[in-house]
């Protein structure tokens, strides 16, 4: 087996006879092994090598093991550690599951002990790896991206590409504005994050507010900054969004909610890129973008005079409108398959597989609440799923939510597609061939022929 693909373990114990023998056993079963009889020991090669899981000792000289435990697990998340001990009770077990340790050996125990324990992590081991794999072949975007993001962005619809497609060649131009639109759960501040971080100011501040969630009172002193004294409770000097982002990016979520009188002071933010701060008479530059999103039709809002004009366009120099999740029913299934992925890795329940059904019911499914929804709909079935087949009960999809249209299986059958048009045809025109030929765009000859090859006989429809 070539050895960057075999399971990677380090035994950390102070007994050298132990490691020896373990090392041995894990060489001779397949596995890639390494020992250690210090602490310091162990960090030395935890720095040279990608260690998949750790086998440790709870007593160690002048170390408490799980103290080292909760180390490693805070440096490395994904490695799994079994603890072993000759002198363990039931305190020092469940110290060392809360603290993230998947098994807990006695000693003395036999190879196959051990060997068992290890096949149970192994399973998480390769799990975590099928879900590196699943990232990479649906994700849009690269592991740098997905990492300065903390996101994945999955899909493999033609309307989800134009959007990302959108969104880097906004990144290519850092002093212009973008305004995203689109249903709530769509993925808005995704797409700011890309476009932020694929771009020249990657390196710098990304701020993210909520425009719905600042108390009207506060907003001036949040976006602009004050100066102590200024009004009761400003007790030191403070800066706002619009300073705070110099450089950076500044994204104003539901950007549609900000209240009026603000709006015209952003206006001039956005235009100057000078601001006051509320209680001072001095004027500070800052270079910022603002990236805003809304999921209401803004324009309305315009027209209603629930938003400025001239700030709508001056946030609007480029729009990027991201469909919702019916509209691209085709991006479910990868959805679908990375949360379960992931979920079922994060609360390790491994070989979880999806039915059918699920695929076929919720690619008709309207998804008011977008990935969103399916996001937490697949946390939820994973929490509660009682064996590793999911199905179409383990989603609590609301079927009255499945538009009528949608209730019939898409057919692309050319010949059921045919029979219906000419029998409608038919209809319409009240059993008149030549009108029905006509509507068809066809002669009557051809809608002769058409009726015989079909068995479409006049009054009665198609006898089959």
């Amino acid at each position: 087996m070539d050895t960057q693909h075999k399971i990677k373990i380090l035994i950390l114990d102070d007994e050298k006879q132990f490691t020896e023998e373990l090392y041995e056993f894990f060489q001779n079963s397949g596995f890639e092994a390494f020992e250690a009889n210090t602490a310091n020991g162990s960090k030395k090669i935890l720095k040279k090598h990608e260690i998949d899981l750790m086998i440790l000792d709870v007593r160690l000289p002048g170390v408490n093991g799980l103290d080292i435990l909760k180390e490693v697990k805070i440096q490395f998340p994904l490695m799994e550690v079994i603890i072993v001990s000759a002198h363990g009770d039931m305190d020092t077990v469940i110290k060392a599951m809360r603290n993230g340790a998947f098994d807990y050996l006695r000693k003395p125990f036999r190879h196959i002990d051990i060997q068992i324990a290890i096949e149970r992590t192994q399973k998480y081991i390769l799990m975590q790896r099928k879900l590196k794999r699943m990232e990479e072949k649906n994700s849009l975007i690269s592991k740098n991206l997905e990492k300065q993001i903390d996101r994945q962005f999955i899909g493999v619809s033609p309307q989800i590409m134009e959007v990302l497609e959108q969104a880097l060649t906004a990144a290519n131009y850092p002093d212009a504005n973008v305004l995203i639109t689109g249903e709530s759960g769509t993925g808005k501040e995704n797409i700011a994050r890309i476009i932020h971080y694929s771009g020249t100011k990657k390196n710098n501040i990304f701020c993210a507010v909520n425009s719905s969630a600042i108390t009207e009172s506060l907003l001036e002193s949040e976006f602009f900054g004050h100066k102590k004294g200024s009004f009761t409770g400003a007790i030191v000097d403070k800066m706002g969004f619009f300073e705070v982002c110099n450089q950076g990016t500044l994204f104003l979520d539901e950007i549609a909610d900000m209240p009026l009188n603000l709006q015209a002071k952003i206006l001039r933010a956005t235009e100057e890129k000078v601001i006051t701060r509320v209680g001072d008479t001095n004027t500070i530059h800052t270079d910022f973008r603002i990236i805003s999103a809304t999921n209401y039709d803004i324009e309305k809002c315009v027209e209603k005079k629930k938003f400025r004009l001239d700030l709508f366009h001056r946030l609007n120099t480029l729009h990027i409108h991201i469909p919702s999740l019916r509209e691209r029913p085709e991006d479910i299934k990868p959805l679908l398959i990375h949360f379960v992925d992931y979920f079922a890795t994060r609360f390790k329940k491994p070989n979880i597989r999806i039915t059918k059904e699920v695929f076929d019911i919720l690619e008709k499914y309207d998804f008011p609440g977008n990935v969103r929804e399916l996001r937490n709909m697949t946390e939820r079935a994973i929490i509660l799923c009682k064996s590793n087949l999911l199905g179409i009960n383990d989603f609590h999809v609301k079927l009255q939510k499945i538009s009528s249209s949608d209730n019939l299986v898409k057919s692309f059958n050319l010949k059921v597609h045919e029979i219906k048009l000419i029998s409608d045809a038919l209809k319409s025109a009240q059993y008149n061939q030549q009108v029905a030929a006509n509507t068809l765009g066809i002669t009557r000859d051809a809608l002769h022929r058409k009726m015989k090859k079909y068995n479409i006989s006049i009054n009665k429809g198609v006898e089959v």
